[in-house]
């Protein structure tokens, strides 16, 4: 099991930056990728951003020069840098872990934290 617990969200305004944390517990051993997705109100949760465990990231388009996750590894964490944010931007960010056992995936999910960015 993998525990994931998320801060750094908040308000800001349009053009500003926010920086996300998430703390991974548990069997972080088994943990191969990571990333963030976003869920606003009425839409389906989208990914915004993935590292694997060799750090190679990957961005959805909406996002792509703005936002900049990274990964400590020492420390069982995974950040994302917002910058020029929008109100598009608005939702709620899950972080997610990816766990291999037994050749068997494993997606583990934080409790969400809320990004609203006001125009």
């Amino acid at each position: 099991q993998v525990q994931l617990v998320e801060s750094g969200g908040g308000l800001v305004q349009a053009g500003g930056s926010l920086r996300l944390s998430c703390a991974a517990s548990g069997s972080t051993g088994s943990i191969t990728g990571m990333g963030w997705y976003r869920q606003a109100p009425g839409k389906e949760r989208e990914l915004v951003a993935t590292i694997t465990s060799g750090s190679s990231t990957g961005y959805t388009d909406s996002v792509k020069g703005r936002f900049t996750i990274s990964r400590d590894n020492a420390k069982n964490a995974v950040y994302l840098q917002m910058n020029s944010l929008k109100p598009e931007d608005t939702a709620v960010y899950y972080c997610n872990a990816v766990s291999t056992i037994s050749l068997r995936p494993y997606a583990y999910w934080g409790q969400g934290t809320q990004v609203t960015v006001s125009s």
